[in-house]
């Protein structure tokens, strides 16, 4: 692949694998084109195989890529109402020219009595609501007949009052004969029905499409139990239509001139993303990254983000949509803490690209300097279970049973955030006969540091226990045995809610789904129990194997350790056939296990 630098490279097989717009800029920070994408690091990659492009405009493009920049979507729909914007905004040289600034269609509900819903390219302010855009007109025809459909409407521009209609000035057109409109101009449809139904269309537009759903849902079934074929099955296709059109987006929102900022902190470094919109439209996205080494509250780095993007783009718009209230005040400004809607999507929309330049960084920078990055995470970890060294040795340990049979118990072990396979240890339960998870886990940690101080090994720097507080509890009074309370770091990850305990705290601690220290965590107690399982499983079947083969007379000790050693299940023996085992362990022995009905044979 073709790259005219080592960071365009790392660039662009740091980009994530989802759908979005790309900007490729120029050494002078100029955007020179600008694509959307189903899936970014695969499109933007394609750009640099050798001989995949044979245009000359193409090979000039990309020999004057000096950066790239990147918005991540929910969806390619997305991607492409996005792209229409940036190239709008940016008029990009290498980009078809969108000189008629043609834009795209949305759908109206008028402010108006007996409000009329159509689909426009003009946004007119006196207090209608519109939605979209959509992607193309017939998308918006699609939509707008299931609506009517649905809801028959008026469609005429008849300026109608509660006045005129009660005095009979109006008389009914062909659009009711025809079953489109129920007439509300002469009474036929009261304000109160009909606004039902403008509120059951908003919902579709929303796309919050459960009540409607279940309504539809609803008369299909009672159609198909009437034998009304014809009805169930046109109500069939229009639940499929609803769910269809579920994917409304979320790039582009009716909630008009704002902006939003979302916070994440990582380490000692703190990431902001900006959105701001414009007429309900995406026009400017920017993430900033700062460093973070004392321990500011997330208020007030909020607020040093908004102040930075205040002075980036030269001012704020009157409302600021955040996460949670920053602790200064900005002159003119009102800020929302959004718990639903389009204003939440769009904070969420924030959030998503900002984990995306997150992992884009640390790509990089894993690449250029892995120490680093493996560093500046584990400073994360650090700081988030309030840990006193580094973790760069974890343990994580968890048990093993099947109704109390056949206890086992494991031990992984990650340096440097990542599996250490060669240091993963299996235990079995030697002083716990009942089924007891607490002692079981008293006596794995026991028995593990003892082992590691009389060898003189190296300890970890944390401790995870598969449980909540009673295994967390188990655990430590191993260590308080060891005197080594204090002297590593040690937690309980209960996994009903991701709750992770800290010695003598009864508070459970929760961090981030998305945070790279609870990801670590999960990953550290999934990797143990998958290990420990697998031992145990295999623990449980040679166990079934010995005591099987125990109970058939002829067959002796010496002739079951081979079978155990060779074959490990009653399957393999069978497969294996009388005359292999013979071989194996003699002719009398397998054909007393021939007797006890282990395997057919033609001997």
């Amino acid at each position: 692949m073709l790259y005219s630098s080592e960071n365009l490279r790392n660039a662009v097989e740091s980009l994530p694998n989802l759908p979005g717009v790309y900007q490729f800029l120029d050494e002078l920070g100029a955007v020179i084109y600008v694509g959307k994408a189903k899936d970014l690091k695969k499109r933007v990659s394609s750009y640099f195989f050798e001989g995949r492009h044979t245009s000359r405009k193409v090979q000039v493009l990309v020999s004057k890529i000096a950066n790239i920049k990147f918005v991540v979507v929910s969806s390619e729909a997305e991607a492409f109402l996005l792209e229409n914007v940036y190239i709008k905004q940016h008029q990009p040289r290498y980009n078809v020219n969108l000189k008629d600034d043609k834009t795209y269609p949305s759908i109206c509900i008028k402010n108006e009595l007996f409000p009329r819903v159509f689909h426009t390219r003009n946004i007119v302010k006196d207090g209608s609501k519109y939605f979209g855009p959509y992607p193309s007109v017939p998308t918006v025809h699609l939509l707008l007949d299931l609506i009517r459909d649905l809801y028959p409407l008026r469609t005429c521009s008849l300026k109608l009052t509660l006045a005129d209609i009660a005095a009979g000035k109006f008389t009914t057109c062909l659009e009711f004969q025809m079953g489109n409109c129920k007439a509300p101009c002469t009474g036929g449809q009261t304000l109160e029905e009909y606004n039902e139904n403008i509120t059951m269309i908003t919902s579709i537009l929303k796309g919050d499409l459960s009540v409607v759903k279940g309504i539809v849902k609803k008369d299909m079934q009672k159609a198909s139990a009437e034998l009304r074929f014809e009805d169930a099955n046109e109500l069939k296709e229009k639940l499929f239509l609803l769910s269809d059109f579920q994917s409304k987006s979320t790039v582009i929102s009716a909630v008009g001139n704002v902006d939003a900022f979302c916070l994440i902190k990582e380490g000692t470094l703190a990431y902001s993303n900006f959105i701001r919109l414009s007429e309900g439209t995406v026009v400017y996205t920017h993430t900033i990254e700062f460093a973070s080494p004392l321990d500011d509250t997330p208020a007030e780095l909020l607020s040093f983000a908004i102040a930075e993007m205040k002075e980036i783009v030269g001012g704020l718009n009157k409302e600021l949509i955040v996460p949670f209230l920053p602790d200064v005040e900005f002159e003119g400004v009102t800020f929302a803490v959004p718990q639903r809607g389009d204003k939440l999507k769009l904070l969420n929309l924030s959030e998503h690209n900002c984990r995306a330049y997150i992992a884009h960084r640390m790509e990089q920078v894993e690449k250029l300097n892995p120490d680093i990055a493996v560093e500046q995470r584990l400073i994360g970890v650090k700081q988030d279970l309030h840990l006193a060294e580094l973790p760069y040795h974890i343990e994580c340990f968890d048990n093993s049973n099947t109704q109390g049979t056949n206890p086992v118990a494991s031990c992984v072990v990650f340096k440097n955030g990542k599996p250490s396979k060669k240091d993963y240890r299996h235990f079995l339960i030697k002083t716990v006969t009942s089924p007891n998870d607490f002692a079981s886990m008293e006596e794995i940690v026991y028995r593990r540091y003892r082992r590691l101080l009389d060898e003189g090994e190296d300890l970890p720097q944390l401790i995870v226990v598969d449980g909540g507080k009673g295994q967390l509890s188990a655990a430590v009074s191993s260590l308080e045995k060891l005197d080594l309370v204090g002297k590593i770091g040690i937690v309980g990850l209960a996994k009903r809610l991701e709750e992770i305990f800290l010695p003598n705290d009864p508070t459970p601690l929760f961090l981030d789904k998305n945070s790279f220290s609870l990801r670590l965590l999960m990953y550290l107690r999934d990797e143990a129990h998958r290990f420990g399982i697998t031992f145990h499983r295999k623990r449980r079947s040679s166990k079934m194997l010995l005591h099987e083969l125990n109970h058939v007379s002829g067959v002796g000790e010496a002739s079951v350790d081979k079978l155990l050693a060779k074959y490990k299940t009653i399957a393999r023996i069978k497969d294996a056939g009388y005359e292999d085992v013979a071989q194996l362990i003699g002719a009398r022995s397998a054909g007393a296990l021939l007797e006890a009905g282990f395997f057919e044979s033609d001997a």
